[in-house]
């Protein structure tokens, strides 16, 4: 449980994301610039319509299940443990590569101010300052970010006020001449699908605020997701229409203009003190998104080890309340990925591109399923069917453009990248999920291969049956509204398809007066004589059901919340979700 005490507002949390994705205006106006020439400012304005329609499809979902774990926790309240692994393995490569690509390209900008600068030693000190950063607590790290956030805002206004008054002295005599020139190559179709497709990474970022949405003050989450939706709809957009009215299309696609648009702009409006503060204003935004990623992923890890997708290794809290283990190895992951490339960040774009808009396409998933599965759920919002699907769709487009896109500079294609990271780490998850039959496999291995040493083939199989069954010990709770026998026995379903224990309490709490029928205890003994391999407890307890009660339960019985289960609630149910403390959805 996180102490209340140090919960989020909504100025650190917009900061802790919003850092994320208004750095995105360093790099993607550049971008839609290169694939749409003078229509990038029309795909940048689409992907803030699609955004907009992402902030009801985020509010609808987290508002209902307000825990950590953005997709994963969608889909794992809605689908099952496997498809929910698959999305957070997605969120993972995505904040990894969020964080190597940010911290490279934040010490690139450093080298302009230092031009002796050692990139790659530089990036690895970056990422060691922010995961200690982190690791001394979400609340100092939010303040570092606050400052970051301000001062990148209060850059772009300083920028923009400088080329909106070099504009009104020299003209637009540059952005008509760039309206009036024709397509280098392809058509306007062409342009505005691939330049849709690449500014959909201006939108990176979004998902943050949903997987530490347990740390922010109630009310805060669909406050940032509105904050972040209005920095993207207007900083983009009005930084690629200055881009085209201060260069030429042809100069705005060379490499050097694409590397650092910002640090042209203020160079050509303001001169060197301009573009030495956007290089500082760079420099700092892009270590901002670092941070964002190490929050992040911290949020995802934590609700997947405590669903035991993962090894409770990395559960382990120092005395600030940071999961260290987490950080740590995320650190690890993520400087061996920048070495292993050489400082070419750009192999890492496939991995960035493909995860990222597949997570918010699983995101829209998980609320289509989330409306069919668990339409009683009470939610402070309501994403319409028209606007899901028209999100859905185009998300699913710029996945599609984005593997259309012909690799650059020889590098292989986005999705041959994305399989080279994705590919071991589900394996790992994969592994996770199914421990106990790869133990029992490994068991009859061994006892097959080396029968003739008795004793160590016994020693050994010991050992194993002892760790499957302290696996299976684990006893998990229903709590049952004297439900039918075919809501029991999907109940059952669930937990045999994905849950490895061998016990199970079905827990009816009685107000004062009630009474369980007979009908529900001779329901309880089939299920008994249905499941011979699961031991089933039926238990009568008089009081009423609640947070108070669960809590209650778990100290008595040594549950932890996580581990009990119910059934949907309904409109009339007095408690919110959050509110029981983790108690799981599973039908």
């Amino acid at each position: 449980m996180h102490n209340k005490t140090k919960k989020l507002g909504v100025l650190a949390s917009t900061a802790i994301c919003g850092n994320d994705i208004s750095s995105s205006v360093l790099y993607v106006s550049a971008l839609s610039i290169f694939y749409a020439g003078k229509y990038a400012w029309i795909t940048l304005l689409i992907v803030a319509f699609v955004l907009f329609l992402f902030r009801k499809i985020y509010a609808e979902v987290v508002g209902a299940m307000p825990l950590n774990g953005g997709a994963y926790n969608a889909l794992l309240n809605t689908t099952s443990k496997s498809v929910a692994s698959f999305a957070a393995t997605l969120t993972i490569l995505s904040y990894m590569a969020t964080a190597v690509i940010s911290a490279n390209e934040a010490m690139h900008y450093l080298g302009h101010l230092i031009p002796a600068l050692p990139v790659i030693i530089a990036t690895i000190i970056l990422l060691s300052g922010f995961a200690a950063l982190t690791i001394g607590g979400i609340k100092e790290s939010s303040i570092v970010a606050i400052v970051i956030f301000i001062f990148h805002l209060t850059s772009l206004v300083v920028l923009s006020s400088a080329i909106g008054f070099y504009l009104a002295v020299n003209g637009l005599d540059v952005f008509m001449e760039n309206q009036n020139s024709p397509l280098s190559q392809g058509s306007i179709g062409s342009a505005i699908l691939f330049g849709f497709a690449v500014s959909m990474l201006g939108v990176s970022g979004f998902e943050s605020s949903a997987n530490f949405v347990e740390e922010q003050q109630r009310g805060v989450f669909p406050k940032t997701l509105r904050n972040m939706w209005g920095i993207v709809s207007v900083i983009n957009p009005l930084m690629a229409l200055f881009a085209l009215a201060l260069f030429t299309v042809p100069v705005l696609q060379t490499d050097a203009y694409q590397n650092t648009l910002l640090v042209e702009m203020g160079e050509q409006v303001g001169g060197n003190w301009l573009s030495y503060l956007v290089a500082i204003d760079a420099v700092l935004v892009l270590s901002g998104a670092v941070l964002t990623s190490y929050v992040g992923v911290s949020g995802l890890l934590e609700r997947m080890t405590l669903d035991r997708v993962l090894p409770g290794f990395f559960l382990k809290r120092n005395s600030r309340g940071s999961s260290y283990r987490i950080i740590i190895v995320f650190l690890i992951l993520s400087i061996s990925v920048l070495l292993i490339t050489r400082g070419n960040v750009q192999l890492l774009a496939g991995v960035y591109t493909i995860s990222f808009l597949a997570v918010m396409a699983l995101f829209g998933i998980g609320n289509i399923l989330l409306k069919v599965k668990r339409s009683k759920l009470p939610r402070p919002a309501n994403a319409s069917w028209i606007s899901l699907f028209l999100a859905i769709c185009a998300v699913t487009v710029a996945l599609v453009g984005n593997l259309l896109i012909k690799p650059r500079n020889g590098l292989p294609s986005n999705f041959t990248v994305f399989l080279d990271y994705f590919i071991p780490f589900f394996l790992f998850i994969l592994i996770m999920l199914n421990r106990i039959a790869l133990l029992k496999l490994l068991l009859n291995v061994i006892k097959y291969l080396f029968e003739p040493i008795q004793r160590s083939v016994t020693k050994l199989n010991t050992r194993i049956v002892g760790t499957i069954h302290n696996i299976n010990q684990q006893e998990f709770v229903f709590f049952t509204k004297q439900d039918s026998l075919e809501t029991l026995n999907k109940v059952m379903l669930y937990i045999k398809k994905n849950e490895h224990t061998k016990r199970i309490k079905i827990v009816h709490v009685l107000k004062e007066g009630g009474s369980v029928t007979d009908q529900t205890k001779q329901e309880i003994e089939f299920l008994d004589r249905e499941y011979p391999e699961i031991d089933i407890e039926f238990i009568i307890l008089n009081g009423e059901f609640g947070p108070k009660l669960i809590q209650e339960l778990s100290k008595k019985w040594k549950i932890p919340v996580n581990f009990m289960f119910i059934g949907s609630p309904g409109d009339k149910f007095p408690y919110r979700i959050e509110e029981l403390g983790g108690v799981r959805l599973i039908i």
